[in-house]
């Protein structure tokens, strides 16, 4: 087989890919002759899907119908977008300026995937700073009862975690200062997978008045936060999924329930490790088979290293090139606003 017939094949599948993205019907022929300047005959491009049929890129639902992508199709399709479109400047100030006034982290965030849902119709999702990278800034003790404090960690990053402890004898104001103190001496400017071995050792080196109330924390701390850290998502858009329920062969709810249980969905974030990549996911190379049907457009987001990741899910047949744009854009302009610059 030629060189030149191999490239004019990709030509037609790229344009199948393109029609039924735009249309979500089938495509034939004669409308890919009308559409496109493929420079040779309807005999020809028969030819041609007979021949990617043949080798799983396209499929025909009905006798009389046109083809349909695969995923193998959509794949080829992705692999063959090296350069990501930019935005166009008025795009690109507009997002920057609703980012910008965000009045936190989290406010950042949240706008972020509000901004991701609406530029692509579809699913938007974001993480929070993974807390093992996060340094704490501080740590404040609220004395919510005699026995009961009310731990409020801050990290570098912006993130807030809280937490309660129940003590087993009273403590004193004075001593609630005290140990206030005591938590951010061991705790500051360190990760909270770097911290356990300092709360271990502030636990057995604490002054003997606010033993008991140290214990206490370095526990909760260790075995809520640094043991077992909560990866937060924030999820917007999800009934844009909707439009495309009759595209969820297992149905829609079951796609929703994935997203809600958070798990998942953090699981394929924490696969794009580089800052200004876009990783596609797209269809049965998900692990989960509630989103055998969809596809994740996700890159990382961070202030040098790497914070987190989000990204945008919908239908196998989305815009990819277009949600590839947009999606690595919003990505670096969230990482600007919290940079500063």
């Amino acid at each position: 087989m030629s060189t030149a017939t191999d490239a004019r094949r990709a030509r037609v599948l790229r344009a199948i890919v393109a029609d039924y993205i735009s249309s979500q019907e089938p495509v034939g022929s004669k409308s890919l002759v009308e559409r496109y300047n493929l420079g040779v005959s309807s005999a020809t491009i028969r030819n041609d899907m007979a021949v990617l049929e043949s080798e799983g890129f396209i499929t025909q639902p009905h006798a009389s119908s046109g083809r349909v992508p695969t995923e193998k199709a959509y794949r080829s399709f992705v692999d063959s977008i090296h350069d990501v479109k930019p935005l166009s400047r008025p795009e690109r100030r507009a997002i920057l300026s609703f980012l910008e006034e965000g009045v936190d982290l989290e406010d950042v965030l949240r706008r972020a995937v509000q901004l991701l849902s609406q530029l692509t119709r579809q699913a938007a999702v974001v993480q929070m700073p993974m807390l093992q990278v996060s340094r704490v800034k501080h740590c404040e003790v609220v004395l919510l009862s005699p026995v009961r404090l009310l731990l409020v960690l801050i990290t570098d990053t912006g993130r807030v975690e809280q937490r309660n402890v129940e003590l087993e004898e009273i403590i004193e104001p004075e001593q609630v200062a005290q140990l206030r103190d005591a938590l951010n001496r061991a705790l500051g400017n360190h990760t909270l997978s770097d911290a356990s071995v300092a709360l271990a050792d502030l636990a057995s080196h604490a002054p003997r008045e606010i033993r008991l109330p140290v214990i206490a924390c370095a526990t909760v701390l260790i075995e809520t936060l640094v043991e077992a850290p909560s990866d937060r998502l924030i999820l917007a858009g999800a009934s844009n999924l909707s439009r495309a329920r009759g595209d969820f062969p297992q149905g829609l709810p079951e796609v929703l329930e994935a997203l809600e249980e958070q798990v998942v969905v953090l699981k394929l974030l924490s696969n794009v490790h580089d800052l200004g990549s876009v990783r596609v996911s797209i269809g049965g190379e998900h692990e989960d088979s509630e989103l055998k049907h969809t596809s994740l457009v996700a890159t990382g987001y961070g202030t040098g290293e790497r914070l987190g990741g989000m990204g945008v899910m919908g239908p196998t047949y989305m815009d990819y090139s277009g949600t590839m744009s947009k999606v690595q854009a919003v990505a670096s302009y969230v990482s600007r606003v919290l940079t500063g610059e």
